[in-house]
């Protein structure tokens, strides 16, 4: 990538120990990337030209359905899905975010990267362990990383949610703060982490950004309603 088109691109490499031949970008604020906010379509177009040829990858774009199907070399996933692995140099897998956990997977040896949207549908039905099941590597040498997305302070939930989560995994309920009304203060990031270490994987990254909060750096779908915009985030391989 040439350097000096990187200001072309609002965020940067996520901050994790991945191999040298593992890349990433993470964009901010005032690069929309989604096709249902209030940014015209042809601009959104022209935003994801400049990513693939900056970044100089071949970006899949999924059909985001808060649901568990994986992309992958051999399945196209037409339907929809929420997130892809590939075992490609120069494929971009990418997911698009306004509050939904972006998650990032890579493997200390194997040349396999992954990517997915994890909102709380998705987690809940099981979207990181569909991903882990595809990248089919052991996951002791996994590592991922965990992107902005929603807080702990933000995120109000119904009891229905809470029960989503513990009725798979009881320890979940470390995840959940009381409010009021009978409604949960749920941790994204949390959650995420609970349900990776049950598989295995122990070396995660990131966390801790509000979408909400963080106004002048994300794009908030729960502050900013349906003119929100979209973050991408996006795993590649480089040539050897």
């Amino acid at each position: 990538m040439c350097e000096g088109s990187k200001a072309l691109l609002p965020g940067g490499p996520v901050d994790w120990p991945a191999p040298s031949w593992v890349r990433t970008w993470s964009t901010r604020r005032g690069l929309d990337l989604g096709l249902q906010g209030a940014t015209a379509p042809e601009q959104v177009n022209q935003h994801r030209q400049t990513l693939a040829r900056t970044l100089q990858i071949q970006p899949w774009w999924l059909t985001q359905v808060h649901g568990v199907g994986v992309k992958t070399d051999q399945k196209e996933m037409e339907e929809g899905a929420d997130a892809s692995v590939t075992r490609r140099t120069g494929v971009g897998c990418i997911v698009l975010t306004a509050d939904c956990l972006p998650v990032l997977f890579c493997h200390e040896r194997e040349p396999v990267v992954g990517a997915a949207h994890a909102g709380w549908r998705g987690l809940a039905a099981g979207v990181l362990e569909n991903t882990l099941q595809a990248m089919a590597v052991n996951p002791e040498g996994i590592l991922v990383w965990l992107g902005p997305a929603i807080g702990p302070q933000a995120f109000e939930v119904g009891s229905e949610v809470r029960a989503h989560f513990l009725d798979a995994q009881p320890e979940s309920g470390e995840a959940f703060r009381s409010g009021q009304g009978g409604r949960w203060w749920a941790d994204l990031h949390a959650l995420a982490r609970l349900r990776l270490a049950r598989l295995g994987v122990t070396r995660i990254y990131g966390g801790g950004h509000c979408t909400v909060q963080e106004n002048e750096a994300f794009y908030s779908y729960r502050r900013e309603g349906l003119r929100a915009g979209r973050m991408g985030h996006v795993i590649w391989m480089a040539e050897p």
